[in-house]
């Protein structure tokens, strides 16, 4: 019913900066909140930032001041903004989508997760 394709990950130097794009398809109506959690090796999957569709966030607290959330709500995209990257920021990247709405007021319960996106910060 939805899908969520993300783009934008690959290989930067630490200081540099990525911009990862993830773009939800559907017979969608609204999204509630659009996020990107992460998982690195070995570790469980994080938060890292989440925008709701009135444009409220939140951000790990290891990411506050270097990466920005945003979002298109007509196109039903969100984006994150990477700056200042560090090693222990690789991880694959995933985009998360809650409180979606499909046409004819029909509420998805789930939430809906892309495939992930690799991003490798070398030092």
């Amino acid at each position: 019913q939805v899908q969520l394709v993300e783009s934008g990950g690959g290989l930067v130097q630490a200081g540099g900066s990525l911009r990862l794009s993830c773009a939800a398809s559907g017979r969608i109506f609204s999204i509630g909140a659009m996020g990107w959690y992460r998982q690195a090796p070995g570790k469980q999957r994080e938060l890292v930032a989440r925008i709701t569709s009135g444009g409220s966030t939140n951000y790990a607290d290891s990411v506050k001041g270097r990466f920005t959330i945003s979002r298109d709500n007509a196109k039903n995209t969100v984006y994150l903004q990477m700056n200042s990257l560090k090693p222990e920021d690789t991880a694959v990247y995933y985009c998360n989508a809650a409180g979606i709405v499909l046409g004819g007021s029909y509420f998805l319960e789930d939430d809906y997760w892309g495939q992930g996106t690799q991003v490798t910060v070398s030092s």
